[in-house]
């Protein structure tokens, strides 16, 4: 049995993960910032952390905000692990963080960066867009009559349990260094994505395709996000929708 931490273990993500590695007979700890015992805000560190991380296996690295603070979060695990004596780092990033100069993509890149010169043994998963988080973009976007989309813009969205499932084979392994990107299994128009949640949901609302400005929509437009030859995901949007949309 492996003791593993999981930052962000009640996230989306996370708390798929915890639960998977728990059925498969694993000490589990998760790390958030409001979930005792181990309820610490990352970029802050402290005695909470420290205590986290003792005798731990692996630590699974899933906690992220597009607000910011994420290096410095990186930072302070990655010098309690140290401490720690832990084996194992494994991060969960997004594909085309290289690709793409969008912000938040920089700064996934950048805590790719510490993970790989932590001094740990590392392990590093890019996937591509969950089921769940164009599902949030849609329904933001559908409160009004017309639902604006940059045009010529696609994407490649992968169920979010696959992902976990992938995370706890790469947690309980030695470490590999950058793995094979995950993707979903269909490249599809943004266009395309947005009729079908509207059809699941019920809503009736206008699509306009916007042409936008700047050299992140250029990465997006251009595909630097996508992995079509890693779309090794099963579950479609469609059977996404079917689940978790009511109509």
């Amino acid at each position: 049995m492996t003791t593993i931490l999981v930052t962000g273990g009640t996230g989306t993500l996370g708390r798929l993960l915890t639960e998977r590695l728990r059925a498969d007979g694993h000490e589990v700890r998760v790390l958030s910032r409001h979930a005792p015992p181990y309820a610490v805000d990352l970029r802050e560190g402290g005695a909470v952390l420290d205590s986290a991380v003792e005798g731990v296996d692996t630590v699974v690295h899933c906690a992220s905000s597009p607000r910011g603070g994420d290096e410095r979060a990186a930072r302070q695990l990655i010098a309690a692990a140290r401490r720690a004596g832990v084996r194992h780092l494994v991060y969960i990033s997004i594909v085309g963080v290289d690709r793409v100069p969008y912000r938040y993509y920089r700064v996934k890149l950048a805590v790719e960066k510490l993970v790989e010169e932590s001094g740990l043994g590392w392990t590093v998963l890019r996937a591509t867009q969950f089921h769940d988080l164009l599902v949030q973009a849609f329904q933001a976007l559908a409160r009004v009559p017309v639902l604006l989309l940059p045009a010529g813009v696609s994407d490649q969205p992968v169920e979010v349990a696959e992902v976990a499932r992938r995370l706890a084979e790469l947690a309980v392994g030695a470490p590999a260094g950058r793995v094979e990107d995950l993707g979903g299994p269909e490249v599809r128009t943004a266009e395309s994505l947005a009729r079908a949640f509207l059809e699941a949901s019920g809503r009736r609302c206008a699509v306009l395709n916007v042409p936008l400005f700047g050299a992140a929509y250029r990465g997006f437009r251009s595909g630097g996000h996508l992995a079509p030859g890693r779309a090794v995901g099963k579950g479609t949007f469609e059977d996404y929708l079917a689940t978790r949309i009511r109509r």
